[in-house]
């Protein structure tokens, strides 16, 4: 549920572990480039706040994030797997609770995408 992503620091604490897991696998975060965004479900813009401030703490150089923090989540993958001039992501991070209903007592949900 929403309010549970937003007490304390729930997403905080869940999107560094992806770091650290990136990190321990050899994906190459620092210097790299990440893809945030979302479907513009509620609490979206504070989340993709926090991601983006913890992917430059982990060493990520660029983040490409959809006007207004919106691209769908097939869009988000498509930019994912762009290729070319050495500027390809290493992953992202989706917010979007899929088909569920949203809203601050409903669902938010938050995804992990690799280039694979």
């Amino acid at each position: 549920k929403t309010k549970v992503f937003m007490e304390g620091f729930y997403l905080h604490n869940f999107v560094q572990s992806v770091f650290k897991a990136l990190l321990a696998e050899g994906v190459a975060v620092e210097g790299g480039t990440l893809v945030v965004s979302g479907d513009g479900r509620y609490w979206n813009p504070e989340a993709i706040q926090i991601i983006i401030k913890i992917a430059f703490a982990n060493g990520v150089k660029r983040v490409w994030c959809g006007t207004g923090g919106l691209l769908s989540t097939p869009a988000v993958s498509a930019v994912i797997r762009t290729r070319g001039k050495g500027m390809e992501p290493f992953g992202g991070f989706i917010c979007s609770a899929s088909h569920n209903p949203g809203g601050i007592t409903e669902d938010f949900g938050i995804k992990y995408n690799c280039e694979n």
